[in-house]
């Protein structure tokens, strides 16, 4: 083997990806990135292929591998990098400029928006509300025809785009609607109360929600019915849900024990905890899916989580209680936003030090930063695959 090729090889032998290089980077090239699958085109209405090994052997399924950095689907390519944040305490969303750190807008929305959530196709950013759901378009900034809903507390999507699951946590049910328009199809209920996160199997053909009640419910999503549920430990206030790379394990946030849960996903068994911080909230993967960013509500800090190690490996003090976050598309800044504070802040993921503290309108709460690298959105505040 030639010198200059061996080298070539040892040098991407230490980098994470689950398929080889097949082309140059760009926007327009058949590939986005290292590492991304091939071919890269428009996502379908079909359910994807969730073992994304390619020709590399021995290498485990990663869920996450379409969402590395440079990765974006056709239909964000091009737009600029915002995040926007409600003002729960107010009727509108901010928009920040991820660059410059400056607030370019604000978008009357109604009364205490909640959260922002892009749509399974990207091209739609959801707002929920106490009493509806209002649609932005993310290359206009406009908002659309508000859609009448009763106490939305969270809004996904089936892996295959061809429904909308919303969550209604005061009745301890799942509406199913039309990804679309919204428009109601039927509903799951759910034998727990206080649905608060939830996330999908690798196949999707699962999903694991978290109850106020201290239980995590299992839905069976094609077949609309409750299939189990879990008790976690007493005092137990379950939150966010998140599914490892290898799609082994959900994650689960746990803001009474100030932890997070490791449950199978097959079995539905809890198999280890892991101790974090006070008040556990918000579970947010890295971009290159190998560590979770876990806010702690109760306190000043984020933990950092090693998938692969199970165990916290770093923590963050940050200036303010967090509520929610999200990785930038590059994986270098990690946002933050704190009802507590009236901002939300831009932090290095190298360091865990402020780089820029932005204010906001009253009460920032669910923030969303867009565009994110990723074939799909499954919902909440940036969950893509």
């Amino acid at each position: 083997m030639p010198l200059a090729l061996a080298s070539l090889l040892t040098g991407l032998g230490g980098c994470r990806s689950p398929v080889p290089f097949r082309g140059r980077p760009g926007p327009d090239s058949p590939v986005s990135a290292l590492g991304a699958p091939e071919p890269y085109l428009r996502p379908s209405r079909t359910p994807p292929v969730v073992d994304q090994r390619g020709d590399l052997p021995d290498t485990p399924p990663d869920v996450y591998a379409a969402t590395q950095a440079g990765m974006f689907g056709p239909a964000v390519r091009g737009l600029p990098g915002r995040v926007y944040v409600p003002d729960s305490g107010g009727a509108a969303v901010d928009v920040v400029d991820t660059t410059s750190y400056h607030v370019l807008r604000r978008i009357p929305v109604g009364r205490a928006p909640r959260q922002v959530v892009p749509s399974w196709d990207l091209k739609t950013l959801w707002v929920t509300s106490r009493r509806s759901l209002v649609p932005l378009d993310p290359r206009t900034g406009e908002a659309g025809r508000r859609v009448p809903v009763a106490a939305p507390s969270d809004l996904y999507f089936s892996v295959d785009g061809r429904a909308a699951l919303l969550l209604d946590s005061r009745r301890g049910r799942i509406q199913i609607r039309d990804p679309a328009t919204m428009r109601y199809r039927s509903t799951v209920r759910v034998p727990c109360s206080g649905l608060t996160r939830a996330d999908f199997s690798a196949t999707g053909d699962t999903m694991v929600v978290g109850c106020a009640s201290g239980l995590v419910a299992r839905v069976d999503v094609a077949g609309h019915r409750s299939t189990g549920t879990l008790r976690l430990a007493a005092g137990a206030r379950p939150q966010d849900v998140r599914l490892s790379p290898d799609g082994t394990t959900f994650y689960v946030a746990d803001r009474g024990r100030g932890g997070v849960w490791l449950v199978d996903a097959q079995r539905f068994r809890k198999t280890g905890f892991i101790r974090t911080g006070r008040g556990a909230h918000g579970l947010y993967p890295s971009r290159d899916a190998g560590i979770l960013y876990v806010t702690n509500g109760g306190e000043r800090t984020v933990s950092l989580v090693s998938f692969s190690l199970r165990r916290q490996i770093g923590r963050w003090r940050v200036p303010a209680a967090p509520d929610a976050g999200g990785v930038s598309a590059t994986g270098r800044v990690f946002w933050l936003s704190s009802r507590a504070g009236d901002a939300v802040y831009a932090i290095s993921t190298r360091t865990g030090h402020v780089i820029r503290k932005v204010r906001t309108g009253p009460g920032p709460r669910g923030l969303c930063v867009h565009p994110q690298p990723g074939r799909f959105s499954l919902g909440n505040t940036g969950n893509y695959r």
